[in-house]
């Protein structure tokens, strides 16, 4: 009888602990309104346990979300209701944030990534500092790390509405970034960034589209705000990464560029359409560029300019190593075979 009641206890006290276990399965939900458990993302994140294997996925209601958000687990998906629905937005220049005396970019930007294995799908995240801001501000800048007393700040600096960090493993869907500085969407990581985007929108200055490491966008739109450039990349911790851009569309203010480099890169475009604003200007070394040793690696297929195409984006896949042909040409084969986004 004892031993039958201890076994009773025991299967007992095993079932309480595991209903009071957090189901990883069972999404958490968002709603600026109050009528979920959490009004705010960062505080949906930040109830996450710190370790995980599997994705855990908080739901956004729509609604407009005035939070500077901070992911460092893995395993975290956020999913809006819908792209244009949920917006998450603040107002930030890196230029102030630099000299109020914070060492280095870590909540420079809307969403900042330190996390592995996320996803973000259905969400707009914008920077707004440009839009709001519109003429130039003088600040001190004694206290910061930058080396001047004052600094101008203007519209069009850099402000990042995603900055990552260590990173790797990112893919977003159906997701809009906005700004009207540089740098709009940075994911950096270039040691081992693996960075795959679908279905979005992203509008910036110069350079607003800029990953470091190997980078995969298809379906997406570029809006530039810059005669400088619109896309960027940093491909220098691997002579195997690049940037590979496929059916994707690239408007602007009239004169904008379409891309340059600083450091090693190599640029894919593949079945992509120009505006006809874009200026007669290939993809080029910037003049500040240093330790570019691979040389010149741009490369396109089937590209076409709105009101005539340019010399300069003629066909020549078959120059690139390999001479892949653009049926080759995927995220698995963009991403060097290390992770396939499409299996989960």
């Amino acid at each position: 009888m004892k031993r039958l009641l201890w076994i009773c206890g025991l299967m007992i006290l095993n079932w309480v602990e595991l209903i009071a276990q957090p189901n990883s399965n069972i999404p958490l939900v968002v709603d600026a309104r109050g009528k979920s458990s959490f009004k705010s993302i960062q505080a949906a994140i930040n109830s996450l346990p710190d370790s995980a294997t599997t994705d855990r996925v908080i739901l956004i209601k729509n609604g407009t979300y005035n939070e500077k958000l901070f992911i460092t687990k893995n395993h975290v998906v956020l999913k809006g209701e819908s792209e244009k629905g949920v917006i998450i937005t603040q107002d930030i220049a890196r230029d102030i944030w630099r000299c109020q005396g914070n060492a280095d970019d870590w909540g420079v930007a809307t969403l900042n990534l330190r996390g592995s294995d996320i996803t973000l799908q259905n969400l707009s995240v914008i920077n707004g500092y440009g839009f709001h801001h519109t003429n130039d501000t003088i600040i001190n800048c004694q206290v910061g790390t930058e080396p001047a007393a004052t600094k101008t700040v203007t519209a069009t600096g850099h402000q990042m509405a995603l900055r990552s960090f260590q990173t790797t493993r990112l893919k977003v869907l159906n997701c809009t970034f906005r700004a009207l500085g540089g740098d709009t969407v940075s994911p950096w990581n270039t040691a081992s960034g693996l960075f795959y985007f679908k279905d979005c929108t992203m509008e910036g200055g110069v350079d607003f589209y800029c990953p470091r490491g190997w980078a995969y966008a298809e379906n997406c739109t570029f809006v530039c705000h810059s005669k400088e450039a619109a896309i960027w990349h940093d491909g220098s911790g691997n002579i195997n990464q690049k940037t590979v851009l496929v059916n994707c569309k690239f408007d602007g203010d009239p004169g904008f560029k379409l891309g340059r480099y600083h450091r090693e890169s190599k640029f894919y475009l593949i079945n992509c359409t120009f505006g006809s604003n874009m200026a007669n200007a290939p993809i080029f070394k910037a003049v500040s560029s240093t330790g570019v040793q691979w040389g010149e690696r741009v490369y396109y297929d089937n590209c076409h300019r709105n009101g005539g195409d340019y010399a300069w984006f003629a066909n020549n896949l078959n120059s690139a190593k390999g001479a892949p042909t653009a049926k080759d040409i995927d995220a698995l084969w963009a991403l060097d075979r290390q992770w396939n986004p499409l299996l989960n």
